[in-house]
């Protein structure tokens, strides 16, 4: 790239690659850094350049259209020495000077090898997505449990079913897409357990009826599973696996309305994968040590505060996508496309997005912020979820910390979040640094409160090799 960065964007999601493709088409400088080999994110994952032609998955994915077009802005940009693409880039650290912000991060393109990056520029715009937020049930922890998003990375990254027979469960619109997805390659679902009830959204008919590609795509789901013979099980859920060396069957229960499996309804089911998602949880990490403030999504999770335009409350940080809420790909590219024309505003660029454009954004995000908003109030967690759980049953499975521990840790040791429950029991100090259980612990000890992660300073693991290579540089 000629010249320094105008604008650092991280994450190449749908938010980031769309306020990459703005900010360039208005004359902008931009480094765009990802964790993944190529820009996408999770939504636009492909396989590996050189196995597309053999694996094909282009069934799997939305948008492709709009994909395309910003790979081909981004690609027309990088010709023009106007973008830096930094992929296969883990951010481990952002810290902000006067003038600047510094993007530490770690260049691993020559995995197993690594070595440390310093990025910076003026302004920067956070687009780092969301991740699977799950709740436990004993033998969530046996080989063979993953994710939904896990199984669809599977088989959008490599074509790959993690099984034969397969159980989904869990609560969301997320479940639709990867049982349609795993029937096409031949396996058989044998149950999608929606723990909440589809007349939930006759309470919400208006986002509803002001998004008629959103229900035209659940009914498309809806008819590729009828296809198959695979039947959605309302106010269902998985409640337990069962398993030695990995997982072998699923125990499923009707629910109560509060969430508590009903007395009587629990049925086993021989599986030899499970997949089960609980809607996402914003991956924060690099916003909170910033100082950004929080606010409270109806998902139950806390997501960065922004104003009409995508701006923070840090002066010159940016915020799209996911981290405002999860809300979807339309969403995050609409986030995206204004978070760009406000740094464009901000800057005085000569080609700021204006007038009946700008407003047409500003209307595409509004409306996709009031679906996101009905579809978490239609598709809750369960209240009554913990009644799952033995206090024999692994919460957090880094640091094998059991269900029991943490309800100690409440009536006796007095915690009342997942940081004085951390203190405690260690629940959220392993590798995954309370990723995969910090939800859970949350709701076990506050549930009156939205879940926001724990501050930490180093946001994905990093070597001291890498370390001690930053500090060469310095």
């Amino acid at each position: 790239m000629t010249g320094p960065a105008d604008l650092l964007v991280v994450g190449a999601g749908p938010a980031g690659m769309a306020a990459t493709a703005t900010a360039l088409a208005g004359g902008l400088r931009v480094v765009l850094v990802d964790s993944g080999t190529s820009a996408g994110g999770q939504y636009w994952r492909h396989p590996p350049e050189h196995t597309r032609a053999a694996i094909p998955t282009d069934d799997l994915h939305h948008g492709l259209r709009t994909y395309r077009s910003l790979t081909e802005a981004l690609s027309t940009g990088r010709d023009r020495g106007r973008l830096e693409l930094r992929p296969a880039h883990h951010v481990w650290s952002v810290t902000r000077d006067d003038d600047a912000f510094t993007v530490h991060a770690v260049d691993r393109r020559q995995a197993p090898e690594e070595s440390a990056v310093t990025l910076r520029a003026p302004r920067l715009l956070v687009a780092t997505g969301a991740y699977d937020r799950q709740l436990p049930f004993p033998g969530w922890d046996l080989p063979g449990v993953l994710t939904i998003g896990g199984l669809q990375a599977l088989l959008k990254g490599g074509g790959v079913t993690a099984g034969r027979r397969v159980a989904l469960g869990g609560t969301g619109p997320f479940l639709l897409p990867v049982a349609a997805g795993l029937a096409a390659r031949g396996v058989e679902v044998v149950a999608v357990c929606e723990a909440a009830h589809p007349l939930a959204w006759l309470r919400h008919p208006g986002p509803l009826l002001r998004n008629p590609a959103k229900w035209a795509e659940g009914a498309r789901y809806g008819a590729a599973l009828a296809r198959h013979g695979i039947r959605i099980r309302p106010r269902t859920a998985i409640v337990g696996a069962e398993g030695t060396d990995r997982v072998t069957s699923v125990r499923i229960a009707s629910l109560t309305p509060d969430g508590a499996p009903r007395p009587g309804t629990r049925r086993r089911v021989d599986v030899d994968a499970v997949g089960v998602g609980w809607g996402f949880a914003p991956q924060l990490d690099l916003l909170t040590p910033l100082g950004c403030a929080l606010t409270d999504a109806a998902d139950g999770n806390a997501v960065v505060t922004v104003d009409d335009g995508q701006r923070t409350t840090v002066p010159g940080l940016y915020a799209a996508g996911e981290v405002c809420g999860v809300g979807g790909a339309p969403l995050a590219l609409a986030e995206g496309r204004l978070a760009a024309a406000s740094v464009l505003a901000d800057g005085a660029a000569a080609a700021v997005p204006r007038g009946r454009r700008l407003a047409a954004v500003r209307a595409t995000v509004a409306r996709h912020r009031a679906f996101a908003r009905a579809m978490a109030l239609a598709h809750p967690l369960p209240a009554a979820w913990p009644a799952w759980l033995t206090d024999e049953t692994v919460v957090c499975r880094c640091e094998e910390v059991t269900a029991g521990a943490v309800r100690a840790a409440c009536a006796e040791g007095g915690a009342h979040d997942h940081r004085q429950v951390k203190q405690l029991t260690r629940a959220g100090m392993g590798w995954c640094q309370g990723r995969i259980c910090g939800p859970a612990v949350h709701c076990l000890a506050a549930t009156d409160r939205a879940y926001a992660p724990a501050e930490r300073l180093i946001a994905t693991p990093v070597t001291l090799g890498a370390l001690a290579d930053l500090d060469a540089r310095q």
